[in-house]
């Protein structure tokens, strides 16, 4: 008899834990498991590389309250007398006017979004929330399941999240799995009383469908050096000290475009200074992607900014499609890159990446002795689909 299994995620917009469920959904053995996705809103540019055999259920009817302005949520709860309901939604709008950090307003808001959120009748072998905060709490709630997993896909306390909360809810899972040995160690540092039910699974990556996928029309003006990022458009991804490094490269005098790949909150302030500092010919903000890997694949350099993450899948993407690679020092990176092997590691500020795209625009042979060494590097990260299968067993 086939296993019955269920995940749940918010949405599937482009984001790096996004990206690693399908990836993980596309590798399950469709023979010995049956797979429902639930999700809190359908929608994301992933939604059509589901594997057919995912059920995807019904999105909650109600969820929509907490996700439109509290005027017209209130307005149209009196209306259908959902008064309960407009008490909720008026404590979620509490918090998140009050709370400014968005991990924890996520977080306390949690107790109001959640009675707009049935539970689901079915009961599974495994339950999984594959993302911290609401998809964890709605699979301790509102789920029937013989297993219930948990997975952490960032640095816990860079998020910001508030420990005391997710005790509670913690307990109550049979794992909790996170992707990187350093996200390991800060889980069982911050929650030393859940230590044997902290789990390794790292994201499932496969360069066989990577490289697949790399292989498109030209996409990036060759007639000069060309620079790729992939990621949210948010405070995580430091993409401010990107504009910053570029202004110091064109100020040089190089001639390059730099391309980044993604969307987020942070659009209109990353606008305003490629505008301010007259970078438009420079610095080109992409938009989403469907496919974001023909931008790594025709670069001559990869850059990632970030402030934070959990093990940065973009940062293997541009391994497996062998690009030089210039890095900020977030603490997992050290996992993923050897400084002056594979890439260069450079400090968290706009100067020292500046330096690092300098160096590698200089030196061609640098370049090449990464590529070369990328080219011996074995990445398929495949055979984690076996972690699960022992943890629902």
């Amino acid at each position: 008899m086939k296993k019955k299994l269920l995940f749940v995620m918010n949405n599937l917009n482009c984001g790096g834990a996004e990206k690693s469920l399908i990836s993980l959904l596309q590798t399950i053995d469709y023979s010995k498991h049956e797979v429902d996705l639930f999700l809190f809103k359908h929608e994301g540019m992933f939604l059509k590389k589901l594997p057919h055999e995912v059920n995807v259920l019904a999105a909650p009817a109600l969820y929509p309250y907490f996700d439109m302005s509290i005027k017209d949520a209130v307005i149209d709860c009196f209306k259908h007398r959902r008064f309960r309901l407009a008490a909720a939604r008026i404590g979620a709008g509490y918090v998140y006017r009050t709370e400014k950090n968005i991990a924890k307003s996520e977080q306390k808001a949690w107790r109001y979004l959640s009675q707009s959120l049935a539970g689901l009748n079915k009961e599974y072998d495994a339950a999984i929330g594959y993302l911290e905060k609401t998809p964890i709490y709605y699979v301790i709630e509102k789920v029937k399941a013989r297993n219930k997993i948990g997975f952490i896909h960032n640095d816990y306390d860079k998020l910001g999240m508030d420990p005391k909360i997710d005790a509670v809810y913690f307990k109550k899972l049979n794992y909790i799995v996170t992707v990187s040995e350093e996200c390991v160690s800060l889980l069982k540092e911050r929650f030393p009383e859940f230590e044997h039910k902290i789990e390794l699974m790292h994201n499932i990556v496969s360069p066989a469908a990577i490289i697949d996928m790399s292989i498109d029309e030209p996409y990036l003006q060759k007639n000069e050096f060309t620079i790729a990022s992939v990621g949210r458009l948010n405070y995580q991804k430091g993409f401010d000290m990107a504009v910053d490094a570029c202004e110091r490269l064109v100020q040089d005098g190089y001639k390059f475009k730099w391309y980044i790949v993604g969307e987020g909150q942070e659009r209109e302030k990353l606008e305003k200074l490629i505008s301010a500092k007259k970078l438009e010919n420079s610095l080109i903000l992409t938009g989403l992607q469907e496919n974001p890997y023909p931008y790594i694949k025709q670069c001559d350099l990869y850059v990632q900014t970030s402030i934070f993450e959990g093990r940065c899948l973009t940062i293997t993407e541009a391994k497996i499609l062998n690009k030089p690679i210039v890095s900020t020092n977030f603490s997992v990176i050290y996992d993923q890159l050897n400084h002056e092997e594979n890439g260069l590691i450079v400090n968290q500020d706009a100067a020292s990446i500046y330096e690092g795209i300098k160096r590698l625009i200089d030196d061609e042979s640098l370049r090449n002795h990464f590529v070369h060494n990328l080219q011996k590097e074995a990445l398929g990260t495949e055979d984690e689909i076996h972690k699960l299968y022992q943890w629902i067993s």
